[in-house]
């Protein structure tokens, strides 16, 4: 039977349409559908349900050590007050999965995937023996809530007496909102700015009903897993189970700049120095669609005719009106200016590999 957040029944009453995910009975869309709610965040502001993703506390004082050889990224450089997204390996350079993580006072926020949870636990609980860490899995306790767009702070400064223009992008800070205790960082997976609260499952309801109430006259809207997938996908965000899996590191998945081979030992380090000595096989590329095409996760990619690749992740980008896509094809043909064909029911269709993110997100603006 499929897990519910705490807000399902708030789901139910904005006529939501329900869809099981990872596990979870969760909202795909509402009342004006994906496309609207797609562009709404980007031209203003959305809330998100997004309780079904895990969340893990990491203390003790061996915590520091500990996710720093779990990691790839090097967790030193995240002080306190700070958030930085983390990729895990496995020995031999696949991805566990990918976190992010809130250095609070004292103790680490870790942020898994829904569908990761119980395997992310076991194998934080495998790694931790011999260390004094405390690993508590906070999940079933917790609701997540996002605000995104470019109005999400001026909605959500009037529920909190935290400063939120002192808190720049990355940043964590333990604050009251609409009477309830919370942790707000100011991250996001949509490109656009807006914070992610954390707070008890019982405090749901109400905050998610004040959030509501706050951004109404600014033009929000709630917003289910659809808009959140092309919202991420048109800043070329990856997602577990797509652009990221056991079989993908985080150098073929363009994500050196989250991998420190200088910070000392951690879970597949010596595998991921040797593909950066030798180079990656293959590469994450974006596509732009020629010939008037969707293309999916799993569609085989051509080149010359060759099947060598696939499609990762594929849709109508609606804030480009454009069929995009990624996928991963060799790395000696992943130049930018490449044609490529995507197979779709039996015939290649017609692509060109384009300079990726698709949308430049808020922050390098």
């Amino acid at each position: 039977m499929s897990k519910r957040t705490p807000l399902y029944d708030e789901h139910l009453a904005l006529g939501a349409r329900m869809t099981e995910f990872a596990g979870w009975e969760m909202p795909v869309s509402y009342e004006e559908g994906p496309i609207a709610e797609h562009l709404r965040v980007r031209q203003a502001l959305g809330l998100f349900d997004l309780s079904h993703m895990g969340q893990v506390m990491v203390s003790g004082p061996d915590a520091l050590a500990f996710l720093q050889y779990l990691a790839t990224a090097n967790i030193a450089r995240i002080r306190e007050g700070d958030a930085g997204y983390a990729p895990l390996c496995y020995a031999d350079g696949g991805l566990v999965d990918d976190t992010f993580i809130y250095h609070l006072p004292g103790r680490y926020l870790v942020v898994v995937n829904a569908a990761n949870c119980d395997k992310d636990l076991r194998w934080f609980e495998y790694q931790a023996v011999g260390r004094d860490v405390a690993i508590e899995d906070l999940s079933g306790r917790t609701c997540m809530l996002a605000l995104q767009g470019p109005r999400a702070q001026e909605a959500l400064q009037p529920l909190t007496p935290l400063p939120l223009d002192e808190l720049g992008y990355h940043k964590v800070a333990e604050a009251q909102v609409a009477s309830a205790t919370a942790i707000v960082g100011r991250t996001g997976y949509t490109g656009e700015d807006g914070f992610e609260l954390y707070l008890s499952a019982e405090d749901a309801v109400p905050v998610w009903r004040a959030m509501l109430a706050a951004g109404e006259p600014l033009g929000l809207l709630p917003i289910g897993l659809a808009a959140r997938d092309s919202l991420r996908f048109e800043p070329c965000m990856p997602l577990y189970g797509h652009e990221l899996a056991p079989d993908i590191t985080p150098l073929e998945a363009g994500l050196g700049w989250a991998v420190a081979l200088k910070k000392g030992p951690f879970v597949g380090r010596d595998a991921l120095l040797k593909e950066r000595l030798e180079g990656s096989s293959r590469s994450l590329v974006g596509f732009e669609m020629t010939e008037r095409s969707v293309p999916r996760h799993g569609m085989a990619v051509e080149i010359e005719g060759v099947a060598c690749g696939h499609v990762t992740s594929g849709l109508y980008a609606p804030t480009l009106d454009k069929f995009l896509g990624m996928a991963y094809v060799p790395a000696d043909r992943a130049a930018v200016g490449t044609e490529i064909g995507i197979l779709i029911r039996g015939r290649a269709r017609a692509a060109r590999i384009v300079k990726r993110p698709f949308y430049t997100p808020s922050y390098r603006r």
